[in-house]
């Protein structure tokens, strides 16, 4: 049972270390939306894909580690995290009730920071509109979908002559 419960532990580790690298790049995001630097924000988007990625390669690990440490403990695939735990070494339980709490934290806090993300762009875009609505009132309208949202209706492309005829 101790080598499955290691590599489990070094899993939990992993896993949030990438949460904590995925949080890092959402902050970074942030500043790069607030300084409008739309080349870094591109590039750092290929960051945070490439940073998805390797959680979902680090989860992956995870449960494997998990569902192997399940059979050790007599449990099956379908065991509880916490019912597994319990079924461990006492003095296990306190260090894998941190990670999984720390790795808990992290997602949350990647989370807050990506829907914060989410408004400081929607905003930009909103903003970004209103200016082209104001420089070419006839280029677009803007209707409701059956969703409920804005969405603009652009006409067919046309030359910037016409359009400033």
């Amino acid at each position: 049972m101790k080598p499955e419960l290691d590599n489990l532990v070094d899993a939990l580790r992993l896993e949030m270390t990438q949460y904590g690298e995925l949080l890092a790049l959402m902050q970074e995001q942030q500043e790069l939306i607030i300084s409008r630097s739309a080349q870094e924000l591109l590039k750092n988007l290929q960051k945070v894909n490439t940073q998805m990625q390797q959680i979902s390669d680090a989860r992956a690990a995870r449960e494997k580690c998990r569902v192997a440490l399940a059979g050790t403990v007599g449990g099956g695939k379908e065991i509880s995290f916490r019912e597994m735990s319990q079924r461990l070494p006492s003095e296990y339980q306190p260090l894998l009730g941190a990670l999984v709490g720390e790795i808990n934290n992290l997602l949350s806090n990647v989370q807050k920071w990506l829907r914060q993300n989410h408004l400081l762009l929607r905003r930009s875009i909103d903003l970004m509109q209103h200016i082209v609505q104001q420089l070419f009132p006839d280029a677009s309208t803007r209707t409701y979908s059956r969703g409920g949202m804005v969405t603009p209706v652009t006409p067919p492309p046309s030359s910037l002559y016409e359009g400033l005829i």
